[in-house]
């Protein structure tokens, strides 16, 4: 960082950490930032939150409140453009850098972001919290490069009170670590759902105001605006599995709460092509056909899974040859059959973690794939669905970072252009508290691609929490201004849902299912009545959908009924209604 003078004694430095941690508490915490580049740039971008609690985010201290980590040494470096950072250098192991010690605070989240750089090639740099008992976790990671900074986003949900130490590592320890403008900012949880219902208010809903008068002018007061939603533009549906088509409680519990799913395994490889060349679509078919007649809109889940323990048991043998005929067959079949009836397609499950058909196709496999399928379909969103994106900082293979640059490897392949990409995270969140920081961090960074964004399989680990800790997991998604969509992957007990189960055997809600039809309700599917005021106006905040709207007043006979359609785009226009005596 940039700094006019140097030389500040410890005294204005910690005066300044203690300024830095009230304003992180106060000021800051009222606001979130969303700012996230993938780009690597020639100079870094100022410090987020002013650094929040790190002290000396931007080295304009030369490296007072740094220390060294493990072995090697730190020290500042000036860039020719008067740009200060700090250097690791001399390291012989992966965790040789330089750390700060912080004090958590249980029950509270902490954003963290850092820009930063290798001396040579690229290589993935973590930050890492190391915790009482040298336990370390993971915040967060990127690709780092020489000759441009890149930025680390990431986080860490503290269920703890204690000092922790901010460190970096680097597993190519040939390499120095450079950082600059490093920030972790916290927010209590207060805070933090202030942060989730306003942003819900600005990209969910928007105002709509009646003036309700007679058609003399004069205004109507307490006349009542009533609004009854027909369609959300939302998608919150619910995984489906088999079975709905014999099981008519299943049946009314689905269609009275979800308009979107996905099926669970039926349309899967192994579920419709158990032995070789004898296909069988009767139960997809049927669970289609069902969809269908109430009014239900389906993902297509998967044309081939990369895992290689998840293929049908005659294709784990089969010759590169074979294998790749079989899978230009299943490819033919499974997308031509559904074509014009799904809203998307799972092209190359969990193809991060897996690579059954790079190993024997080549490192294309899965772009190839990709192009395929948009030949035989341009309709649907083809999504690149994995876990642990957004549900674990301590997964390297399938980090933000990591995703992007797959995405980017399947985008640029030829046959691609014009496909309607889009980005699956399946938001499996294993038991203890849901890291939300890490959570935002990771769908800001994913938001830089411009694609839609879906939960596409979102579960809770039973535990005692597992209720509170899916409506904070929904919730944070649902206000992610870059998330289009969330299937959750849970249901009733008699279909066999038994991690997030939603109903019992008596299809009578759990905890879980409760906060399922408190957040439907909330998020828009109630009527909403309204009175008018002293000058016959009715503002009314309304979620993005279409809307029955009726109007009705004591004094007049007739009800005035309308259609109104509320978008994204939607300006506030007052509309105006006039009721007859």
């Amino acid at each position: 960082m940039k700094v006019a003078a140097e030389g500040c004694n410890l005294l204005l430095l910690f005066i300044t950490s203690y300024l830095s941690l009230i304003s992180g508490l106060g000021v800051h915490s009222l606001s979130y930032d969303h700012s996230a580049t993938t780009k690597c740039l020639a100079e870094p971008r100022r410090a987020q939150y002013g650094g929040g609690i790190i002290v000396n985010p931007g080295f304009d201290h030369n490296i007072e409140g740094w220390t060294v980590f493990g072995k090697g040494a730190i020290k500042e470096r000036i860039s020719n453009g008067g740009n200060r950072f700090i250097v690791a250098h001399n390291r012989t192991h992966p965790l040789d850098s330089f750390s700060q010690k912080v004090q958590l605070k249980k029950g509270m989240l902490y954003t963290f972001s850092a820009w930063l750089q290798v001396s040579e090639g690229s290589d993935t740099v973590s930050v890492m919290f190391k915790t009482k008992g040298s336990k370390m976790v993971r915040g967060g990671q990127v690709i780092a490069k020489h000759g441009c900074w890149t930025l680390l986003k990431g986080g860490i949900a503290a269920n703890f009170s204690s000092p922790v130490e901010i460190l970096f590592e680097s597993k190519n320890s040939n390499a120095e670590i450079w950082a600059d403008n490093i920030s972790l900012q916290p927010f209590n949880k207060k805070q933090w759902r202030s942060l989730q219902d306003a942003s819900i208010e600005r990209v969910r809903k928007r105002k709509v105001r009646f003036q309700i008068s007679h058609v003399n002018e004069t205004a109507l007061i307490g006349a009542k605006v009533i609004t009854r939603p027909i369609k959300l533009n939302f998608p919150f549906g619910c995984g489906m599995n088999h079975h709905i088509l014999t099981n008519k409680d299943y049946q009314s519990w689905f269609v009275s709460r979800f308009k979107f799913t996905t099926f669970t395994n039926e349309m899967k490889w192994y579920s419709t092509e158990k032995k070789q060349g004898e296909e069988n679509y009767t139960i997809a078919d049927a669970m289609l056909k069902f969809t269908k007649e109430n009014g239900i809109s389906v993902r297509g889940h998967n044309i081939f899974w990369d895992n290689p323990k998840l293929q049908p048991e005659w294709v784990k043998n089969l010759s590169p040859e074979k294998l790749g005929e079989a899978a230009a067959e299943r490819m033919k079949s499974v997308v031509s059959r559904y074509k014009g009836e799904l809203i998307a397609w799972d092209v190359m499950n969990e193809n991060l973690h897996f690579h059954f058909y790079e190993d024997k196709f080549g490192e294309n496999a899965s772009a190839a794939a990709y192009a395929t399928a948009y030949e035989l379909d341009q309709e649907p969103k083809l999504f690149l669905n994995e876990f642990n994106t957004i549900e674990y900082s301590g997964d390297e293979a399938s980090s933000p970072a990591k995703y992007i640059k797959k995405l980017q490897e399947i985008l640029s392949f030829p046959g691609v252009s014009g496909m309607s990409a889009a980005i699956g995270l399946q938001g499996h969140f294993a038991s203890g508290q849901p890291n939300l920081a890490y959570m935002r961090s990771g769908l800001d960074l994913l938001a830089t691609t411009g694609l839609p964004i879906w939960l596409t399989e979102a579960s809770v680990d039973p535990q005692p929490s597992q209720a509170e800790y899916l409506e904070e997991i929904l919730r944070e998604a649902y206000s992610h201004p870059a998330v289009e969509g969330i299937i959750m992957f849970s249901g009733p007990a008699q279909a066999g849902f038994n991690a997030t189960t939603l109903a019992d055997e008596t299809f009578k809600n759990t905890p879980a299912g409760d906060v399922v039809d408190k957040l439907i309700q909330e998020w828009g599917t109630r009527p909403n009545i309204a009175t008018a005021d002293n000058r016959g106006i009715v503002d009314i905040s309304l979620h993005h959908g279409d809307y029955d709207v009726t109007v009705t007043h004591p004094l007049i006979h007739s009800p005035i009924t309308l259609n109104l359609c509320v978008k994204k785009d939607f300006s506030l226009e007052t509309i105006h209604v006039k009721m007859r005596a």
